[in-house]
């Protein structure tokens, strides 16, 4: 099959960023991802043309754009206890600011003095602990789970010199991860039930 389209300058760095599982964002502070975003943007239906002929889906979520897969119902567990650790984080964070999200802004040491002033974060940061079991100190769960999260490209180091992390667009998906789980009332459903 010829396929007969355009594709922009720099499709390979394009490419070679999606495919670690990254997450090109609007709001990085990464003056090549921002253009990367700014590029695939403007031509999205021509790179998505692209990469499904190579096997790989270009998803576009909010300010954000990423690869998907489909993978086997092998690893429907580690599905399972993976989005068991997004609950937990997403949880950590909306305890420590209720208004946490994209674009937020933070220092890992803010969240550990709040944790000492308020009894559910800290709780909400001992119960991470189960996701590492070799990490048993607060700050080094936590440095855990900001390691985790800038891999992912879900935050990014925005200041070096004050530590201070931003939230990317890629916390969109998170959020969006979270809401899609529908749990249904066993009782609403009984309730229901013709006599």
């Amino acid at each position: 099959m010829e396929l007969n389209i355009q594709i922009p300058d720099h499709t390979s760095d394009i490419f070679d960023y999606l495919q670690k599982g990254l997450f090109i964002c609007s709001n990085s502070c990464n003056e090549s991802v921002k253009d990367m975003y700014e590029t695939i943007d403007d031509n999205f239906e021509a790179l998505s043309l692209y990469f499904a002929q190579i096997g790989y889906t270009l998803e576009r979520g909010n300010e954000y754009f990423y690869f998907s897969r489909t993978e086997p119902r092998t690893t429907l567990e580690q599905k399972i206890l993976r989005a068991y650790y997004w609950i937990d984080v997403l949880d950590l964070f909306k305890t420590y600011d209720e208004t946490f999200g994209a674009g937020c802004r933070f220092q890992p040491e803010q969240i550990l003095v709040e944790a000492n002033l308020n009894v559910v974060l800290q709780n909400k940061l001992d119960g991470m602990r189960k996701h590492f079991s070799d990490r048993d100190v607060r700050k080094d769960v936590l440095d855990n789970i900001i390691r985790q999260l800038t891999k992912e490209s879900f935050i990014e180091l925005e200041n070096e010199n004050t530590n201070t992390y931003k939230a990317t667009s890629a916390w969109h998906y998170l959020e969006r991860l979270i809401e899609s789980i529908r749990i249904y009332d066993e009782t609403e459903e009984e309730n229901e039930k013709p006599e």
